[in-house]
């Protein structure tokens, strides 16, 4: 099992127990998937996009991707119902963990002048969602064989009921908060 996960059992969700006041180890908040979307408004005009973001996005998260496709027409967009205009992979057990730790460890300390993820991207029901500008901070990916640089949305989905408990979750897992306003 994923370095994290065994991290998550034996030292975080005793320190969320002992902040919250929980009785029960079930109480605690857990991580329960993550979810990478890629929109790509350019596969309307091109639809090779997708496969090259599908191909990247794949190597990033180690599983095979999704796509995504409109919902409704959107005539001024050139958007007809059921177009493909998107991937998303939705990560869970293992897979999440050793994705969040790669990012959490690797990846965002190489944003260009990061210093941190805002924390008030919570949704008022545990989850948290943040978008990055560039692949290329994913070191499984190599620079010089990109062909298409692409931004992307993680969203963390968490049982928390509350922000607080969220962001205390996900502060225990790595994630690095901005301090300060």
């Amino acid at each position: 099992m994923a370095r994290l996960y065994e991290d998550y059992r034996k030292r975080i969700v005793p320190a969320l127990m002992k902040k919250f006041e929980f009785k029960n180890v079930h109480q605690a908040p857990r991580l329960l998937k993550v979810v990478v979307n890629v929109g790509a408004g350019d596969a309307v005009q091109d639809a090779k996009v997708l496969e090259l973001i599908a191909a990247d996005l794949g190597a990033v998260t180690g599983q095979k991707t999704v796509t995504t496709r409109a919902k409704r027409a959107i005539s001024a967009f050139k958007i007809r119902a059921g177009m493909p205009i998107g991937v998303k992979v939705t990560l869970r057990g293992a897979r999440m963990f050793e994705f969040i730790d790669r990012f959490f460890n690797f990846a965002a300390p190489r944003i260009r002048d990061f210093e941190g993820f805002s924390p008030d991207s919570f949704d008022g029901r545990g989850g948290y969602t943040l978008g990055l500008n560039e692949q290329i901070i994913f070191p499984e990916l190599e620079a010089s064989k990109i062909k298409k640089v692409f931004g992307m949305d993680i969203t963390f989905h968490t049982s928390a009921r509350r922000d607080d408990e969220a962001r205390a979750l996900l502060e225990e897992l790595g994630m690095p908060f901005r301090k300060g306003k």
